[in-house]
């Protein structure tokens, strides 16, 4: 079984009540709606919260799924979790550099490689820090949309089901975004090499459809 034909298995298993095939969905899913809950509010006790309710609704709500991409449907209950959190908080959120260190366990978008030295593991760190802090400085629909493509790496289309809104209206809140994020990240210098500025350095394939 391969593993969309196994997610889809375990969609209609929990439809009709399975809690252990719906554990098995959160398992598969749940790496990547943590990161996006993360990236978007930028604290890790609150992206944890937004997560978890996240899955709940979900759960709650699988008789809404009408097929098609899970996956999207499921992230689009992340954000919007997570848009509820922030709303909790009453606040934007503001997360000095040394929280951001300490906040950094469990997340996932700057993988490390076990053959890399300390300084590239260092310098991953710190490209991460400095791209949440200007993520931070976005308005939460340009920020959504930057976490989505260039951070999860899910393509237009994807991430314009997932914010429920049409193609055009990503790829201009990504343009946008992008070049609030290269203005606040130059102010990081050397962090910036080559192979981590961001995407729209000439032309990809997204942006020729």
């Amino acid at each position: 079984m391969n593993g969309e034909s196994e997610e889809l298995a375990l969609i209609e298993a929990a439809r009709r009540g399975s809690v252990e095939a719906f554990n098995d969905l959160v398992e598969m899913h749940q790496s990547r709606a943590y990161n996006l809950a993360y990236r978007l509010i930028g604290d890790k006790h609150a992206a944890a919260d937004a997560t978890q309710e996240a899955f709940i609704s979900a759960f709650n709500h699988l008789h809404s799924f009408r097929g098609g991409n899970f996956r999207a449907w499921l992230m689009q209950i992340v954000a919007n979790a997570t848009y509820d959190e922030m709303r909790k908080q009453k606040r934007r959120p503001t997360v000095s550099a040394d929280e951001l260190a300490e906040e950094r366990d469990g997340e996932i978008d700057f993988a490390t490689n076990p053959e890399d030295d300390p300084e590239q593991i260092a310098l991953r760190h710190a490209l991460s820090d400095a791209v949440q802090h200007c993520l931070d400085k976005l308005s939460l629909e340009y920020r959504t949309v930057a976490v989505l493509t260039d951070v999860q790496g899910y393509d237009y289309r994807e991430a314009a089901e997932i914010v429920h809104t049409s193609l055009g209206t990503v790829k201009s809140r990504l343009s946008r975004a992008r070049q609030k994020l290269r203005d606040c990240l130059q102010g990081f210098g050397e962090l910036l090499p080559d192979i981590y500025r961001l995407k729209d350095q000439g032309t990809t394939k997204d942006d020729e459809e």
